[in-house]
């Protein structure tokens, strides 16, 4: 087994990363490789070094690639040349000379209040399998803030109806309760009964219209499809649905601490992010109420 195949057994085995943020990895550390090989003859993890590091950064810039990107791939072969070094695979770390560049984050986009109302209009929906499908899977991100990696998983059994919560495995595998809302129960309720005419072999929650495992591309065109009618905003996507679910309770009152649980963050500043949107809100009234403004 080569370098890059322990590495890999690592993050999917000991870290418990999900199989495509691996795949990002690899594709970055090949990227590496490839360049090295190419342009500086080097086939050896030992024989990279800062400088060949920096010329591929610089590469990467010239070649159109954003910061963000470049921060993501510096993050890749940082995790790998550390996990080299622990393991005693190579007699230096070239990344301990690396800056990585800044960049500023933008800020989560959201639906308003509005178009959230709008989004949720029963004549939007049909009155069949499909239409209380779409319906559910829009609720369950808004009132839920789940992602769409956790939604496709979700399983009959995930739901409790008598304890009013759902069981959701989020990132490495770690497992959280979100409470339910009444409205969010009476669509689950509403939705089951659809269900179970169209499948008896599968406990997956949502399903197509064949009785099959509902899929991330079709998660995809529902959302886009129904957020299209309600919002001109360019992002349109099942995050978006997250970004709002986290913004309203915010600015609705709810503590940040309880944000992050919910969310499923493994720290507190991932969720700090949606506090702009609120500081952005509050300086747009400050702006129109107050006097001098």
């Amino acid at each position: 087994m080569n370098k890059i195949e322990s590495f890999i057994n690592f993050l999917l085995h000991q870290k418990r990363y999900s199989k495509n943020t691996v795949v990002a990895y690899q594709k970055d550390i090949e990227q590496l490789f490839d360049f090295s090989s190419k342009t500086y003859q080097v086939s050896s993890s030992n024989e990279i070094t800062s400088n060949i590091i920096r010329s591929w950064l610089a590469d990467l810039k010239e070649t159109g690639h954003s910061n963000r990107t470049i921060i993501r791939k510096i993050s890749s072969i940082k995790t790998f040349f550390k996990y080299l070094k622990k393991n005693d695979f190579v007699a230096h770390n070239p990344l301990t000379k690396i800056v990585t560049p800044k960049t500023d984050k933008p800020l989560p986009s959201f639906l308003k209040t509005e178009e959230t109302t709008n989004l949720f209009n029963t004549e939007l929906f049909p009155d069949n399998y499909i239409g209380k499908r779409d319906n559910l899977i829009l609720e369950v991100f808004y009132a839920t803030g789940m992602r769409l990696s956790e939604l496709t998983s979700l399983t009959t059994e995930s739901i409790n109806l008598n304890s009013n919560h759902i069981k959701v495995i989020g990132k490495r595998n770690k497992e959280r309760l979100i409470p339910i809302t009444l409205s969010l129960k009476l669509k689950i309720t509403e939705y089951l009964n659809y269900r179970k005419e169209l499948s008896e072999t599968t406990n997956y929650l949502f399903l197509t219209d064949k009785g099959k495992k509902i899929y991330t591309k079709l998660v995809y065109r529902i959302v886009i499809s129904y957020l299209s009618t309600v919002t001109n905003n360019n992002k349109k996507s099942p995050h978006i649905l997250r970004h709002t679910f986290a913004t309203h309770m915010l600015n609705n009152g709810a503590d940040l601490n309880t944000i992050k649980e919910i969310l499923g963050h493994s720290n507190l500043s991932a969720t700090q992010v949606y506090t702009h949107n609120t500081i952005e809100k509050l300086k747009n009234i400050h702006k129109q109420a107050h006097p001098k403004a």
